[in-house]
C-alpha cells in the first residue's frame, strides 16, 4: 500500500476513534501493518468489541482482505468513504457500521479471483441506509456489556 493509501486508512481510523470517544466509549487503536482488528472498544472488565476500519479517499470500492472464516461475535466492520473530499477538512465522510456477518455477506470476488472488495454502489443502495451512521448499534452493545 502506498503512502496515500496508508494515510487514508489512518484518517479513517482516527475519524472512527473520534466518534467513539465523542459517544463516551473507551476505545483504543491497535498498532501494526497486518492486523484484522483496528480498534478495540472496552465496555467493562473482561469485555470487548472489535472493529475493522476500511477507508477510501475517492469514490472507489473498498478493497478487503478475505480469508474464509465464520462471522466473529462482537465484531464490526466500519466502512469510511471520503468520496473524493479527503483534502476538504470541513467535510465529514460517509460511514457505514456493519455487524461482521453483514460485512462478510457483501464481499465480492474480483474477476482475477485474487482480490476481494465491497462495492460502493451496493453501500449507496436503499437496503444499506440502515447501516449509514448506525453508531447506535455500537452504543447499545457497549451499554449492554457494561459501558
Amino acid at each position: 500500500m502506498g503512502e496515500k493509501g496508508y494515510n487514508t486508512n489512518l484518517a479513517a481510523e482516527y475519524h472512527v476513534m473520534s466518534v467513539l470517544h465523542r459517544l463516551g466509549m473507551n476505545a483504543s487503536l491497535t498498532l501494526g501493518n497486518k492486523k484484522s482488528v483496528d480498534i478495540v472498544v472496552i465496555p467493562g472488565p473482561g469485555e470487548s468489541i472489535t472493529l475493522d476500519v476500511k477507508g477510501v479517499a475517492g469514490k472507489n470500492d473498498w478493497l478487503v482482505g478475505r480469508q474464509p472464516r465464520e462471522p466473529r461475535e462482537n465484531h464490526f466492520a466500519i466502512l469510511v468513504g471520503f468520496g473524493g473530499t479527503i483534502a476538504e477538512l470541513q467535510t465529514v465522510p460517509e460511514v457505514w457500521v456493519l455487524p461482521d456477518a453483514q460485512f462478510l455477506s457483501l464481499i465480492q470476488t474480483a474477476s482475477t479471483g485474487n482480490a476481494w472488495f465491497i462495492r460502493r454502489k451496493d453501500m449507496k443502495s436503499e437496503s444499506m441506509k440502515a447501516y449509514l451512521n448506525a453508531w447506535a448499534q455500537l452504543e447499545s452493545q457497549y451499554r449492554e456489556r457494561g459501558g
